[in-house]
């Protein structure tokens, strides 16, 4: 397995305005390997995940993706590289249907490759039986599926996931663990997934740092996670 540094983020500072979110920090995602970025609400989570997709660029510091430069580089761009976000809040066409949905993947994808894979209904079969249904008559639970599908349509290497448990019934979080463990048994991707709930990350988590007021305060890989410690860092 792969597992060299395909997606690096350094020194990374971020301002809207006149207000500081991100002050030098640095995190690292690896080819077949889960990383967990913990922390309470507004410690700069969304923020980072917002740099390294290219949605707000950074004021200092630098991103580099399979060895490239993509500080500068539009989202577009960084999608047409094989990175894919699923943002907070999902951010699906609601008046779209399920199958619509999913081709929107298909923007960044050459001609050929514009079809949406079989092992997406694999993944989330109830999508299979939903494709004529509007997205925004999807349930929450659902709707996330469809979003992380949505995602997996654009082949990605990468996949950054904003939180992806938040307003999510049990038995759907339990299906969308599964389906990161799929992804990372596969070995060709790179998974960089934001979390509060302490118990989805720490079941998936290869590596892990937590966040506070816009820093990186612990981290490290699975064998040296202290739950306790990690638990009352999210807690200052």
């Amino acid at each position: 397995m792969d597992t060299s540094t395909a997606l690096a983020a350094t020194n990374i500072e971020l301002r809207y305005g006149a207000s500081q979110a991100l002050y030098g920090v640095g995190i690292t995602a690896q080819v077949g390997r889960v990383t967990c970025l913990l922390g309470r609400n507004g410690v700069g989570k969304t923020s980072l995940l917002r740099a390294i997709s290219g949605r707000h660029l950074p004021s200092a510091g630098q991103i580099t993706w399979q060895g490239e430069d993509i500080t500068r580089l539009p989202p577009q761009a960084r999608a047409q590289r094989g990175i894919a976000y699923v943002p907070q809040g999902r951010e699906i066409f609601s008046q779209l249907t399920v199958l619509e949905n999913l081709q929107t993947g298909f923007a960044v994808l050459p001609r050929e490759q514009r079809s949406v894979p079989g092992e997406i209904y694999d993944l989330f079969p109830v999508l299979r039986t939903m494709l004529k249904r509007r997205g925004g008559d999807l349930s929450g639970g659902q709707q996330q599926q469809l979003a992380i599908a949505r995602a997996l349509v654009t082949r990605p290497k990468l996949l950054i996931l904003d939180e992806p448990t938040e307003g999510i019934q049990p038995s759907i979080i339990k299906d969308i663990q599964a389906v990161i463990e799929h992804l990372r048994r596969q070995g060709d991707m790179a998974i960089l997934l934001v979390e509060q709930y302490f118990d989805f990350a720490h079941a998936l988590a290869d590596d892990w740092a937590v966040m506070d007021r816009g820093e990186i305060v612990l981290s490290g890989d699975r064998s040296s996670m202290d739950a306790e410690a990690v638990k009352q860092a999210m807690m200052v």
